[in-house]
């Protein structure tokens, strides 16, 4: 029988790399090796590039049955449109006049599930895991982004109207969305990829974590953290300890283990996007509270991803 003491150490080789490239980040910055051109510069790279290429081939070099995977795809959408309703009510009943309702409901419900959750899974489950988790990401990139609207559009604005336009640019011009599309129809047609092609791709698929990671260390500003301390927390408790608990405890209801059960843990585990800090900005909303929630999520989601891990390997359920 597996010690405590070995599935604490197996919960930290999946959590530790990610602290440690991202405390790698923060030193970098902090003694000027990299800044904030290199950063802004390195993640269009990675949105735009490397980690399409690397959904791509993990989609296409896969041997999972993607239909198979359709009913946990549902059920993450599901559960991540009930979360949203039960946050913005909590929001709404515990900061009745504040005017950045908005960005704590994005700040509580909106994962990072491109970079993080993709990360966390990808060391625990490889490239059949990080396969299988594209087609969630794509799936919840789009709910998001609707979602993240509907949160930030002052009242009297048409909501509907401004969801929609997110829907299509989403779909259109989403590197992500194009990449895990372009690799599902890849993979369903059996189409041949040059190995020239591939080796190429990889090289790209290959920095993709490393460096993603390091622009959110150096992105972040945990000074930040003294400002606005109660809507912060609120957020985060959500983000980190309600939405995964409640999320990952009815996908075991509803009869999904292993591999599925570990996916939906990481992507609803994972801390705030750092695309809420883009969003908040450009709809008018409270940036440095995005920031600061975003910081915050960041930090203590290695502690409370690790615990996660711990219970779920402790009950044989991942």
């Amino acid at each position: 029988m597996i010690s405590m003491m070995d599935q604490l150490l197996f919960s930290a080789s999946i959590t530790g790399p990610i602290f440690l490239m991202l405390a790698l980040g923060v030193i970098l910055k902090r003694v000027g090796l990299i800044n904030e051109n290199f950063i802004e510069v390195a993640s269009k790279l990675v949105f735009q590039v490397t980690l399409p290429a690397m959904l791509f081939l993990s989609i296409v070099g896969s041997e999972h049955n993607f239909a198979a995977g359709s009913a946990f795809v549902g059920y993450g959408l599901i559960a991540n449109i009930l979360f949203f309703f039960f946050t913005t009510l909590s929001a709404r009943l515990f900061f009745k006049h504040s005017n950045d309702k908005g960005v704590i409901i994005q700040g509580g419900f909106r994962a990072n599930t491109a970079i993080i959750a993709l990360a966390y899974v990808a060391n625990a489950y490889g490239d059949e895991g990080v396969a299988l988790a594209a087609v969630y990401v794509a799936a919840t990139t789009v709910l998001y982004n609707i979602q993240a609207v509907i949160a930030l559009s002052p009242k009297g604005q048409d909501s509907k109207s401004q969801a929609t336009k997110v829907i299509v640019k989403t779909l259109t011009k989403n590197p992500l969305i194009i990449a895990i599309l372009l690799g599902v129809a890849v993979y369903w047609l059996s189409l041949p990829i040059p190995d020239m092609v591939v080796d190429a791709g990889q090289y790209f698929a290959n920095m993709t974590l490393p460096l993603a990671l390091l622009c959110t260390g150096g992105s972040l500003d945990v000074r930040a953290l003294r400002h606005e301390q109660g809507p912060s927390w609120f957020a985060t408790s959500y983000k980190l300890m309600i939405g995964p608990i409640l999320i990952t405890l009815g996908a075991y209801l509803f009869g999904f283990r292993g591999i599925e059960l570990g996916i939906l843990f990481f992507m609803n585990a994972a801390p705030t996007a750092a695309a809420s800090y883009v969003m908040a900005r450009s709809m008018g909303g409270n940036a440095r509270l995005a920031a600061n929630i975003i910081a915050l999520t960041t930090v203590l989601s290695v502690f409370s991803c690790t615990l996660g891990i711990f219970v779920l390997t402790n009950l044989s359920l991942m």
